[in-house]
């Protein structure tokens, strides 16, 4: 996974990871640039991280688009222009847009598309669709490979444990053979 070194932004908070982040190889081959996946759906947090962090050897990003479902109170952002350790890049939307994307315009003008997967995705799946995204050889849209992936993840586990113990609603335990019920 490519992770930034750049020095602690005065935005970065503590308890936060280095940028969770995966690029193909620079060539325009599919349909994504590579995967994204941030650590909350704060836009104006994860926003900073992502420009503060975003690896110096690919660029600067100036100008950030985004999909709106996957952010908090519908991505709205608090302004259009965003403060960040380097200076203030610009953020936007695209309305009805739910491609899963973050769509980075880089200061040489470069488009790059990024998949952003949800925060709270496990672990396993997450660093799986990271490399997908970045893959030179992926053909599918971040919405497609989202869904798979979603689709694949197992419901939490429901605790039933002592379910079965018990009779009725009254409280009553079930009787077991060779047992009184005094």
């Amino acid at each position: 996974m490519t992770t930034s070194t750049a020095h602690p932004s005065p935005f970065r908070a503590s308890a936060r990871v280095p940028l969770r982040i995966q690029l193909d190889n620079g060539y325009r081959s599919g349909p994504l640039d590579g995967g994204w996946w941030p650590q909350s759906r704060d836009l104006a947090t994860e926003c900073r991280d992502l420009v503060d962090h975003f690896p110096h050897l690919v660029g600067r990003p100036s100008r950030l688009l985004f999909s709106r479902p996957d952010w908090e109170d519908g991505g709205e952002p608090p302004a259009r222009r965003l403060p960040v350790a380097s200076g203030v890049v610009k953020v936007g939307s695209f309305p009805g847009d739910d491609t899963h994307e973050m769509v980075l315009v880089m200061s040489s003008r470069e488009r790059l598309r990024l998949l952003v997967i949800p925060h709270d995705v496990p672990a396993e799946t997450a660093h799986r669709l990271l490399l997908e995204a970045a893959d030179e050889r992926n053909t599918r849209t971040a919405s497609e490979l989202l869904a798979d992936a979603l689709s694949e993840v197992p419901p939490p586990a429901v605790d039933t444990t002592g379910e079965d113990d018990w009779e009725d609603e009254g409280g009553a335990q079930r009787r077991t053979a060779g047992s009184s019920g005094r």
